[in-house]
């Protein structure tokens, strides 16, 4: 259960914790950014934590013995792809957020978008696109889609590479800006609408958020630079609506086997149907952030917020030695 605080009569023991923050990808200084904010909120608990930068860090050599955990704040390539989740799991450091294959599915967007079809999870429909595909082979799969569509790279976040495009005349400098970001993209049919999110600590469902924005997506600029961007907590929906799109992410969180800090984007068309986009599982925790932004709403500090995300993964992994030792 997520709590506004510990109980007083039995409070957490210190720890020491590896914050996994920076990393490789295009995501480097947000994920930096998540990383400090997670290293100053757990030492104000009053825990022992060190920021750990993998591209400045070999990981496989560090001394792990000296930690009790390792929170993930990783964004993009080898923090959400699974692969640093592997080589923790080698060296035997419970870590925070979703496990390693179940990683790997959830940040190929193709991969997800396959799994929620097969689950039955609301997404918009979509075709896959490779950058070999010839410009016939692409033109095709788009006019079978319809205009307007949104243009993403597979396996990118931060809405880094990801365009709107109204017509075919646009096609190729979203494609060209895209596979900046890889050589696989995703052709997913635009949702009218209104944009969602929905956090998750493991079962535990955080407030959702209407996200406003002056732009024509929730991008890059208006997650992290835009002061304009306005976040809602109070809803012009019914009730029937609002537990609509709980489903919906909840199934999804099901489905993709998610577990720790979670995020489900979903955009509300204007029929009031909600579709899932994809799964964030190791979501911002900067200043700008909705994860922490939904926990202040039920009384959940970020200092609290992270300290119960490694109550969460240690929980866990004495549960996993208590079933191989039995």
């Amino acid at each position: 259960m997520l709590q506004s605080a510990p109980t007083p009569a039995n409070p957490p023991t210190q720890w020491n914790v590896a914050v996994l923050a920076g990393g490789p990808s295009a995501e480097r200084d947000i994920s930096l950014e998540s990383g400090q904010a997670v290293q100053h909120a757990l030492r104000e608990r009053g825990h022992r934590a060190c920021l750990v930068d993998p591209s400045e860090n070999d990981l496989s050599t560090t001394c792990w013995s000296e930690f009790d955990a390792a929170f993930i704040a990783l964004h993009g390539e080898f923090g959400e792809d699974g692969q640093v989740q592997r080589l923790l799991e080698t060296q035997g450091i419970p870590y925070t957020g979703t496990a390693a294959k179940e990683s790997a599915v959830i940040f190929s967007k193709t991969a997800l978008k396959h799994r929620f079809q097969q689950a039955g999870v609301s997404t918009p429909p979509f075709a896959v696109i490779r950058e070999t595909d010839d410009a016939s082979h692409i033109q095709s799969r788009a006019r079978q889609l319809g205009f307007p569509l949104v243009v993403k790279p597979d396996k990118q976040g931060s809405s880094l590479g990801v365009s709107l495009v109204e017509s075919f005349d646009a096609l190729p400098a979203a494609l060209t800006a895209c596979f900046h970001f890889g050589s696989v993209a995703l052709l997913e049919v635009a949702v009218p609408g209104t944009e969602w999110t929905a956090g998750y600590l493991d079962q535990d469902a955080l407030p959702l958020i209407q996200i406003e924005t002056n732009h024509t997506l929730f991008d890059f600029q208006a997650k992290y630079q835009d002061d304009n961007t306005r976040y809602h907590f109070d809803f012009d929906v019914s009730s029937d609506v609002l537990l609509k799109i709980r489903h919906q992410a909840d199934l999804a969180c099901q489905t993709a086997g998610t577990r720790g800090l979670a995020r489900v984007d979903i955009r509300v068309d204007q029929s009031l149907h909600p579709w899932v986009l994809e799964i964030n599982s190791v979501p911002g925790l900067t200043s700008h952030s909705l994860i922490p932004m939904a926990a202040a709403r039920m009384g959940v500090d970020l200092p609290q917020l992270c300290e119960q995300s490694i109550l969460s993964c240690l929980r866990l992994a004495s549960a996993a030695r208590i079933k191989i030792a039995g």
